[in-house]
């Protein structure tokens, strides 16, 4: 009975991983479109549109075949948001907005943060690019010192989410790693659990946390069979510290750890609405039907705790952030990187005086997610000859890492 147990957890965890790995390959393939559309002059509300569009596109084109009679779920996971600057995350203008009008310069830095998922299996995304940069006139200074802070730490963190690992561990190497380009991560920043259907599970990595977050939030140590999306923001500034602007909230996510009978029959329509169309999953207030309605309806639906904002924050004008969020899954043989490496970053194109001298560290970034059968078959024939026993045969091969 164990035996037959253990075997259809693993083909359910496979079929998940399928979905999951479905799902990232949309999300890159979006990526690299509005990656070329990031040029000089574009629009940021244009790019938004566009994202979401080529979501809906992808997710649409796959899955199509009912399973038991049942319409399999799919669409944005998370809407498209084009960050610049100082702009640390979660910017989706309205047209109605008058940030609507904004557009992206030479020399910007541009974070752009796109999901999709099939059937509750999300794969997010993000990552920073800077407008109009090339091999031959690549990224310097600050821009330079923030883009290659966040893209090692965020290469540190993906060896560093494994199996009997702590998440202070992550927190505490980020804050290493981005000291030596004189960065700072952005003060309480959360990667998250996933499951089917929840993008912010219970088991999270928070980080620079401040000393109130040090003492209230709790240790986790991750296992088998786990998916975390890793969310990597770093400010070129001293402290990290973000605050809100003038910009509007157009990110929203269901709370599904809140019940509450809302009072105004717009509240109830538009909650209906959004349960339809977004489920679980974060939305942009553009997805719905009417933004008037929409407005007054989630007023009342967030006041409540029903639905939550994802506030639009910023770092100081004269600062820079960049991000990179990855999915990784930590299956039984190892861990695997869910979505892609970053479309656009390549060290040729972004070039800073500062340098890891960390030592630990620097060994840290040559290891491989996962370790290869023949090197796990050594090291096992080398402790058992240590140990005067032989080593138990290895039967299953670990499947390739996703690079």
């Amino acid at each position: 009975m164990a035996e037959a147990a253990k075997t259809v957890e693993k083909s359910t965890l496979e079929a998940d991983v399928t979905k999951y790995k479905v799902a990232a390959d949309i999300v890159n393939n979006v990526m690299k479109k509005l990656v070329e559309l990031c040029v000089e002059g574009a629009k940021v509300l244009d790019i938004c549109v566009e994202g979401d569009k080529l979501l809906e596109q992808g997710t649409g084109a796959v899955y199509n075949k009912n399973v038991k009679g049942v319409k399999v779920p799919k669409g944005i996971a998370f809407p498209t948001c084009v960050s610049v600057n100082n702009c640390v995350a979660h910017f989706s203008p309205l047209q109605s907005d008058p940030a609507s009008s904004q557009v992206l310069a030479k020399n910007d830095v541009v974070k752009l943060h796109i999901g999709a998922h099939i059937d509750g299996f999300a794969a997010v995304s993000a990552e920073t690019l800077v407008v109009g940069a090339s091999e031959e006139d690549p990224v310097t200074g600050r821009r330079a010192d923030v883009l290659k802070a966040a893209w090692t730490a965020a290469e540190a963190a993906m060896r560093l989410v494994k199996v009997g690992n702590k998440n202070w561990s992550v927190t505490e190497t980020v804050g290493k790693v981005t000291a030596a380009f004189d960065c700072k991560p952005v003060e309480g920043m959360l990667s998250c659990q996933q499951t089917q259907n929840v993008i912010d599970g219970k088991k999270r990595i928070i980080l620079n946390p401040s000393e109130a977050q040090k003492k209230e939030f709790d240790a986790i140590t991750f296992a088998e069979n786990e998916v975390y999306g890793i969310d990597i923001l770093v400010s070129s500034g001293e402290d990290g510290k973000a605050r809100l602007e003038e910009s509007r909230t157009t990110v929203f996510q269901k709370n599904s750890d809140v019940t509450y009978q809302l009072k105004m029959k717009t509240s109830r329509a538009v909650f209906f609405e959004v349960q339809k169309k977004a489920g679980a999953f974060p939305f942009n207030v553009r997805c719905l039907e009417d933004e008037k309605r929409a407005r007054l309806g989630l007023q009342e639906a967030t006041q409540h705790g029903l639905v939550k904002p994802y506030e639009v924050i910023y770092t100081p004008a004269d600062t820079f952030v960049a991000g990179f969020h990855f999915t990784i899954a930590l299956l039984p043989a190892g861990p695997v990187l869910i979505t892609s490496p970053p479309v656009w970053y390549k060290p040729e194109l972004v070039k800073t005086e500062k340098e890891l001298q960390d030592e630990e560290l620097k060994e840290l970034l040559t290891k491989r997610l996962r370790q290869d059968r023949k090197s796990k078959k050594k090291k096992a024939k080398a402790e058992a000859a240590a140990a005067g026993t032989d080593a138990a045969p290895e039967t299953d091969a670990a499947p390739e890492e996703k690079q």
